[in-house]
């Protein structure tokens, strides 16, 4: 398993060593050990699951404010997303920063998302499952989130059209970064 840092500090991109031979493939996809080899410390307390029917589903940002923050380590088991990150942290040299990353069922590749972070992702291809360990429970009283398209932000999603794209009625609702509970 490699783990390396991202440019925002404290995310990092995991992949695994893939076995493969003639049946298929064996990988390890979490190890608390390597975790805090790479001085990683979490204790993952729930598993989430979400399936996407359709290419273009763009689920995001989300955050939980820091009431009850949520760490995420994210992957894609089937399919394919344009994966984001963005940087929360009102100290942090990278405040407001974000970051992509394509991870998909091909490279296997995981992104470890920290407290103070603001987490979406497109779905590529039909059909997507992803897949993410959390270090902290849901809770309804914190969260939060910020509109995917908020001008302060700018995440480049790479949509050509964004009429193309399918939103539940809560990201189609949320509010942009000035207005938001980011509170980090």
């Amino acid at each position: 398993m490699n783990i390396t840092e991202t440019e925002l500090a404290g995310a990092f991109v995991v992949e695994p060593k893939v076995i493969g031979d003639h049946r298929g493939y064996f990988f390890e996809a979490y190890s608390k050990k390597k975790f805090e080899e790479n001085n990683i410390f979490i204790d993952f307390v729930q598993d989430n699951q979400s399936f996407n029917a359709n290419a273009g589903t763009l689920r995001g940002l989300h955050f939980q404010t820091s009431v009850c923050p949520q760490g995420k380590l994210v992957r894609c088991l089937s399919g394919a997303i344009i994966d984001v990150a963005v940087d929360l942290r009102k100290k942090s040299k990278t405040y407001k920063k974000w970051i992509t990353i394509e991870l998909n069922d091909t490279n296997k590749k995981q992104l470890f998302v920290p407290r103070g972070f603001a987490h979406g992702f497109l779905t590529l291809v039909p059909n997507t499952v992803i897949f993410y360990k959390v270090d902290n429970y849901y809770s309804p009283e914190s969260d939060a989130g910020i509109k995917w398209n908020d001008p302060e932000i700018a995440v480049d999603w790479g949509i050509r059209d964004s009429n193309e794209i399918i939103l539940s009625e809560k990201d189609l609702n949320q509010p942009f970064f000035k207005d938001s509970r980011a509170d980090f």
